[in-house]
């Protein structure tokens, strides 16, 4: 099945298909007939959106219309008595749980792409990304994270040019560290503020900015008996918030500290494996002795990256489970789900060390060495592999179609097209590359005055990003559908929170350094005073600084007062 709309061009309209709908082989045909019909129910008359609506646009709406599609008197899909339906439930979501619909997904416009690949990945000269051309293909949301990375990664750059000479000289004196550490605290607060002024740049210049989020719809997956909605005058389903909460604290919350207990007992295990090797080398160092040194780290940082997979996985389905209405309060509970686990599992090892330990060369190379193996796990997991795996699913594809068409010289048939289309691999959205995102900068922001060259490597690492996640975009993933966004949403708070938490870590980590104390030999109680004291005067410039940088510039609240008042005065002018 092919949702589309018409194109005009010379020759009159031409019918465009804008997304696919694949059913299992097996389908009863009354099913299909059934479905076709209930589309074609919803539909309205008006125009075909041509120069009006990008195509990402118009596939965003058939995309609504399709997961609003509700079940009314129907008990069963017509021809499977197995999926079984009540009124409310979502038709689209049943269909793909019984395996009755395989996927859907919009397809890509072939000569938009091929421009949109060469100004934004082909061409070697180094340039910002096109980042107009990305909204229009593919949407807000994944235009703001590109523009976020790119931001992140140039925002990054002074703190590893300051961080640079550090690590040259691998000063031993830690109290030489607070300049930088204080420094990279302010910084980092001043990059996020300014990423908002950015972000309602962007926003305000594709039309999202002033975005009403108060009657959203509900998500497709949440389902319950079929109500009245008093604000919207329609019927749809309701749920007991009551039952919810009971399903959040009583199921969701011990099942995240039981996982966050695991993650404890698999740390320990770690240290274990750390001093075992400890021993081993001081009995009888040599060289190889000093690289089993790196491998209890290695082992960890591969097994941290596994339980966060795993756990991700568990995290989606219980917040699934939980059965939100909306799909910001489900993506708020998903994103603290995983932000709590992945915080603990990737930095609980290091807290450990550096004030429990308080082994400064230990948390180092620690630090170093979940740094890199983290990044080199990501650049496989997420760069070679896709990259690989496409290249064997488009061989197999050329040589289907080799008889009628070939990739390079003639553009394939529709159908050949969708097929291959149907192949690739599903983008899961940008929650995983903003998840990255954070925790390198947990990796920047929390120690940085015991590994200067952490923002350096950070650096190294977003820029193959950029390159690697804009060639999945165009040759290795399915289109994703647009998602209209005016900001990045809940992971601004994150960021300012892990901002928050590298204010306390560096103040302590300076203020236990031998050198510090040799300040406050007298007195432990001193130490301590003036270590909390410096770190409020921290925060409060932090706190100071995010009040004093207005989220909006000046121009563009400007403009928002100047269009609220146009419409003011064509209401009145309407109503007169």
């Amino acid at each position: 099945t092919m949702q589309g709309g018409t194109m005009a061009d010379s020759s009159g309209p031409v019918w465009t298909p804008l997304v696919v709908l694949e059913l299992a082989s097996d389908t009863a045909e009354e099913a299909v007939t059934w479905l076709l019909r209930r589309i074609r129910d919803t539909q309205h008359n008006g125009g075909d959106g041509d120069g009006f609506l990008s195509m990402a646009e118009c596939q965003y709406i058939i995309k609504h219309e399709l997961d609003t599609l509700r079940a009314k008197d129907e008990t069963h899909v017509p021809g499977h008595s197995h999926a079984k339906l009540y009124p409310g439930k979502s038709i689209i979501r049943r269909l793909q749980s019984k395996g009755i619909l395989i996927q859907m997904f919009p397809l890509h416009e072939k000569e938009e792409l091929k421009r949109l690949s060469f100004s934004w990945f082909k061409k070697l000269k180094l340039s910002l990304q096109p980042l107009d051309d990305i909204r229009h293909y593919y949407g807000e949301g994944q235009a703001l994270y590109f523009g976020f990375l790119e931001y992140f990664t140039f925002a990054l750059v002074p703190m590893a040019l300051i961080g640079v000479p550090y690590f040259l000289f691998d000063w031993e004196d830690y109290d030489k560290y607070v300049i930088f550490a204080a420094f990279n605290l302010i910084w980092s607060t001043v990059i996020l503020e300014l990423w908002k002024r950015c972000s309602a740049s962007l926003a305000y210049r594709w039309g999202t900015l002033s975005r009403k989020k108060a009657f959203e719809e509900p998500r497709p997956g949440f389902h319950g008996v079929l109500g009245f909605n008093p604000v919207t005058g329609r019927e749809e389903p309701t749920y007991p918030t009551a039952k919810r909460h009971l399903r959040v604290y009583l199921v969701s919350v011990p099942f995240v500290l039981l996982c966050l207990y695991l993650s404890l007992y698999v740390m320990m295990i770690y240290f274990q494996m750390e001093g075992w090797v400890l021993s081993i080398h001081d009995e009888e160092p040599t060289f190889w002795t000093g690289i089993l040194l790196f491998i209890p780290s290695i082992i960890y940082a591969v097994v941290i990256e596994i339980m966060n997979l795993i756990y991700r996985y568990a995290a989606e389905f219980l917040t699934e489970w939980e059965n939100h209405r909306l799909e910001s309060s489900y993506q708020n509970h998903l994103v603290l789900k995983v932000l709590v686990f992945n915080f603990f599992n990737c930095f609980a090892s290091l807290f450990y060390i550096a004030f429990v330990m308080q082994d400064m060369v230990l948390l180092r190379q620690s630090l170093a060495t979940l740094l890199i193996t983290s990044q080199i796990l990501n650049q496989i997991m997420e760069s070679f592999l896709p990259y690989w795996l496409q290249r064997r699913r488009n061989k197999k594809m050329i040589r289907k179609v080799q008889k009628r068409a070939t990739l390079q010289d003639k553009e394939l048939p529709l159908e050949e097209q969708v097929r291959l289309e149907a192949d690739m691999s599903t983008y899961l959205g940008t929650f995983d590359d903003y998840l990255e995102l954070f925790l390198l900068f947990g990796y920047v922001s929390l120690f940085s005055c015991v590994y200067p060259l952490a923002a350096v490597l950070v650096v190294l690492n977003n820029i193959t990003e950029v390159y690697s996640d804009a060639f999945k975009m165009c040759h290795v993933f399915k289109r994703p559908f647009s998602e209209p966004a005016a900001n990045i949403g809940v992971w601004q708070l994150a960021f300012e929170a892990m901002c928050v938490i590298a204010v306390v870590t560096n103040c302590s980590l300076i203020g236990m350094s031998p050198q510090v104390k040799a300040y406050f030999p007298e007195s432990d109680t001193q130490l301590i005073l003036w270590t909390v004291a410096i770190e409020h005067c921290l925060l409060a410039i932090k706190f100071i600084l995010s009040f004093l940088i207005p989220d909006v510039p000046k121009q563009i609240q400007v403009k928002l007062a100047r269009l609220e008042f146009e419409s003011l005065e064509a209401l009145k002018k309407k109503v007169c």
